[in-house]
């Protein structure tokens, strides 16, 4: 039930000790506010490595490399090639693979040309699932599709600076010719990565064909230079990761200890690895944040304990008339908590205000971007705010519950 006699006592201490009690809640703001701006700047440190994760976050890659073990008669030194059959066999024998993705791409880059235009690209075969594991934004026409790959079509997805370096600024490149080692290949797409920095630049010198296309055009019949994996959903990277490099060692007669055999990457593994670091960060910042609250909630503390010193003839005066302890409780609580919210939430619009003209000014970088605060947070520091201000009251609530009316009518 709202009291405003109670209200009314509270804003008369304020106004009387106005500096006090400006200086005490200051403490508690910046506490609150460091909290908001540790967090923000926590969340964009965040923001910025997951748009580093350009591919799937449950990818796994394999490749070959040579053996270092003498196995069934093969010396050591013996380079693994991988096949199409390998593919067939690891859809067989590994159920718990959702996406397997081939890949093929022709050594070094080579110089496409595109009538008096010319330039060095990056050229891969790929398959069409190859966008399951590394998300690719198709800015016109389309990606390879299972009749490319059946029929070994010799068309291409380009990149957004092949098309800047071999076609006008006004020119469609779809349905045109661009040709690669001599070869003919008809533009069907134009795409962009998701990457960033010196990964994009790359990514956008790419040209895509086929992987069967290239495989029979450019004499690599029947050969795959590694494999791009995703799990199935609840299955971990890891299993698949080991599976596959147990049938590829048994079908291309490797030793199973031959640790060197194959190469392998595991994107689960290392963005677990990247989130435990934001767990860490995260827990840095309320650490900090919480510990400067308390500094404020000992200051506002001290402040109502200097409040019931004042007012003991006055409390003395309450009890005498037939106060209870818990309303003199619920008086300085009542105190504590409104000061601690109210400068609180002072400090928690001043650090959402700041994050936002972060934001409007297009503050960000390669591992920093959109710094905010979620609700979540905001929630967990009304709590806060709402536990601060009842310890910050606790213990003069109960020093003034125990003040004899006798001695305190006597106290000058």
């Amino acid at each position: 039930m709202f009291d405003i006699d109670k209200w009314q006592e509270i804003f008369f201490t304020i106004r009387k000790n106005k500096l006090r009690t400006i200086i005490t809640m200051l403490g508690v703001s910046w506490g609150i506010f460091m909290l908001v701006i540790l967090l923000g700047a926590g969340k964009a440190f965040e923001n910025g490595v997951q748009k580093q994760f350009d591919i799937a976050k449950n990818a796994v890659f394999v490749w070959s490399q040579r053996t270092s073990m003498e196995y069934k008669g093969f010396e050591p030194g013996r380079s693994v090639r991988f096949t199409n059959d390998d593919v067939g066999a690891i859809r067989r024998g590994i159920p718990e693979v959702d996406v397997i993705a081939p890949r093929n791409q022709l050594p070094g880059d080579f110089i496409v040309n595109r009538g008096i235009n010319n330039a060095s690209f990056t050229v891969n075969g790929e398959y069409p699932d190859y966008v399951r594991v590394r998300p690719t934004v198709i800015e016109a026409g389309r990606f390879v599709n299972d009749l490319d790959i059946q029929e070994r079509r010799k068309i291409c997805i380009i990149g957004t600076r092949v098309q800047e370096l071999l076609f006008e600024e006004d020119e469609n490149p779809l349905g045109e010719y661009i040709k690669i080692k001599g070869v003919s290949f008809k533009v069907v797409g134009i795409f962009s990565g998701k990457s960033t920095g010196d990964e994009a630049r790359e990514e956008a010198e790419t040209i895509f064909i086929p992987s069967t296309t290239l495989q029979y055009t450019f004499n690599q019949v029947n050969r795959v230079n590694y494999f791009a994996f995703t799990p199935d959903d609840g299955i971990p990277a890891r299993v698949i990761e080991e599976k596959v490099k147990i049938l590829l060692a048994k079908r291309h007669y490797v030793h199973p200890d031959d640790i060197k055999a194959f190469g392998s990457a595991n994107v689960e593994e290392e963005y677990q690895r990247v989130q435990g670091l934001f767990m860490i960060i995260g827990a840095f910042s309320w650490f900090v944040g919480i510990l400067t609250i308390v500094a404020g909630v000992v200051g506002v503390s001290n402040i109502m304990l200097i409040v019931v010193k004042e007012r003991t003839k006055e409390i003395g005066i309450r009890k005498a008339l037939g106060a209870t302890p818990g309303s003199i409780v619920a008086l300085i609580l009542q105190e504590a908590i409104f000061i601690t919210s109210a400068a609180g939430y002072i400090g928690l619009l001043g650090g959402v205000l700041v994050l936002e003209l972060i934001n409007q000014a297009g503050v960000e970088g390669d591992f920093f971007s959109n710094p905010q605060v979620d609700v979540k947070v905001a929630i967990a520091a009304t709590l806060t705010l709402i536990v601060a201000g009842t310890l910050a009251g606790l213990i003069p609530a109960r020093r003034a519950a125990r003040v004899n009316p006798v001695v305190a009518l006597s106290d000058e």
